[in-house]
């Protein structure tokens, strides 16, 4: 069963924030319900316009085919510091099993506070 503590979410911070000071991205880091990290964008060079309407989910699962160039490279480097070196998925969805060590969440902005381009 996926679970995420406090204790595991100051071990990934370090490297989340790295690469969000990289792309010159603000965001907050957070966990939800004790087995999802998750990051909220709130502003930052990237435009994500096809995928922005006040407040946007990044779906993980489907970021090497729904964007491209700068944006697509640093969501990949964001999810692989969001996994981390100790993430697993055991996972087998032909037999409805799942287990991943953690599960993750990337949000653009939240309700009432869209993520907001700047600078670039």
């Amino acid at each position: 069963m996926a679970y995420v503590s406090q204790k595991d979410k100051a071990k990934l911070s370090p490297a989340i924030k790295a690469v969000l000071k990289k792309y010159g991205v603000k965001g907050t880091i957070s966990i939800r319900n004790h087995m999802v990290i998750k990051v909220t964008l709130q502003s930052g060079p990237f435009r994500f316009s096809r995928h922005l309407n006040d407040f946007r989910q990044v779906n993980v699962y489907h970021i090497e085919s729904h964007y491209e160039g700068e944006e697509k490279q640093f969501l990949l480097e964001l999810l692989a510091a969001m996994k981390g070196p100790d993430y697993f998925d055991k996972s087998d969805s032909m037999s409805d099993y799942f287990h991943v060590s953690h599960y993750m969440d990337i949000d653009l902005g939240k309700w009432g506070k869209p993520y907001v381009q700047v600078g670039a």
